[in-house]
């Protein structure tokens, strides 16, 4: 995993897996949500190859942790399985979805 932050973004660049044993490093890397200034964060998933209930999860507290503190979480470059199931459990219907890291931050 990989992080870096541009213009107050901060983007965290997966790869691999996310699942039960792997969700951790993504946990530890989120930025801490701070109510007094609204943290913005884009999850690149275009090297995601799998993604279990974990994982899901774990972008679930995030995106709840980022919009209580005035802040977002959107993902990009979702495809193939990890999007199916994105899509399966309903995480696209409320965390901003794109196709690059570009458009996310753009948007």
């Amino acid at each position: 995993m990989v992080s870096s932050e541009s213009d107050g973004i901060t983007v965290l660049r997966l790869h691999g897996e996310v699942d039960y044993q792997s969700v951790g490093a993504l946990t530890r890397a989120m930025p801490v949500a701070d109510p007094t200034g609204a943290r913005r964060v884009v999850v690149d998933m275009s090297r995601v190859t799998f993604m279990d209930s974990s994982g899901v999860n774990a972008l679930i507290a995030a995106h709840q942790a980022m919009q209580g503190a005035h802040g977002w979480l959107r993902l990009a470059g979702v495809r193939g399985a990890v999007l199916r199931t994105v899509q399966l459990v309903g995480l696209d219907t409320f965390v901003s979805c794109h196709a690059t890291v570009e458009d996310a931050v753009a948007d």
